[in-house]
């Protein structure tokens, strides 16, 4: 188990390393683009060595690429539709590029048109990408709070779309916050038990290859996508104990997406409360 975060990387991807390094990253998730644009430049062939590179050199890995907050494969608007594809397929060929696993994104909302009405655009939009991007990155859909119809707060969501996809390169990454805001209670241990359980009948626990490791503003079942730094909010430091010594979270990379005590992203503090209870329920 390895204890990541999400770290910034203005100033040239390579810098993702060093800003990791500072505050103990043994993992990272970055961003390929600007979240909140369409917009991106272009990652020359020179800085996608160099960051391969930085990944050898620091042993900083897993790495993967967080896609753009305005994705949206579940949208009824044709030409939000088509910037969601070309977007994802960008940040994955780029994954491929600089050898990150793949893409971690928001598949999107339906407005409350209902998930059934709208698997069919998803699961065509995702094959799509799937045959134009490069075969060694994967798509990583993420849980979701469940606020503004949004898809994958329930596990089998996220499940009917991989099954109807039918690709080895779809995975997922499980939010804690996300998981904890739609009703899964994952700070007491029955609740974790049933929630993994679930997961591995809808989904199958081998999809699983990262966590987002968030506490929560919301209480259980809240359904809003709201993160709070460990220990301070519901789930709590004793819930992420019972997490972490999950057995289908023994190997997996934790990514911190956290405020931080100064409201500038994932710090050392949340770094070392993760690495602390790393250490103690690995000994127990």
């Amino acid at each position: 188990m390895k204890i990541g975060a999400h770290v910034g990387a203005s100033g040239g991807l390579i810098t993702a390393f060093e800003r990791a390094q500072d505050i103990g990253a043994e993992a990272i998730q970055i961003f390929g683009a600007p979240p909140q644009m369409w917009r991106r430049r272009k990652i020359r062939e020179e800085e996608c060595e160099a960051f391969r590179a930085g990944m050898e050199e620091t042993g900083i890995e897993p790495v993967f690429l967080h896609g753009p907050y305005l994705i949206n494969l579940a949208t009824d608007k044709p030409e939000q539709l088509t910037k969601s594809k070309d977007a994802l397929s960008a940040d994955v060929q780029l994954a491929s590029a600089i050898g990150a696993k793949g893409v971690i994104f928001h598949v999107g909302s339906h407005k409350g048109a209902g998930f059934e009405k709208v698997l069919p655009q998803m699961v065509a939009a995702l094959q799509e990408v799937l045959d134009g991007t490069p075969d060694d990155a994967w798509i990583i859909l993420e849980n979701s709070a469940g606020q503004g119809g949004s898809v994958g707060s329930k596990l089998a969501e996220l499940g009917a779309i991989i099954k109807e996809a039918n690709s080895p390169r779809l995975k997922v990454c499980l939010d804690t916050e996300h998981a904890y805001a739609a009703g899964y209670n994952l700070a007491d241990p029955k609740g974790m038990d049933d929630a993994m359980s679930e997961f591995d009948r809808e989904i199958g626990l081998a999809q699983l290859v990262a966590v987002h490791a968030n506490d929560s503003k919301i209480e259980l079942g809240g359904g809003v996508d709201r993160h709070e730094n460990i220990g301070k909010g519901y789930i709590g430091r004793k819930g992420f104990e019972v997490i972490m010594a999950h057995p289908a979270f023994a190997e997996l990379p934790l990514l911190l997406e956290v405020p931080g005590l100064e409201d500038e992203g994932p710090d050392k503090p949340n770094v070392k409360l993760l690495k602390s209870i790393r250490k103690k329920v690995t000994k127990s």
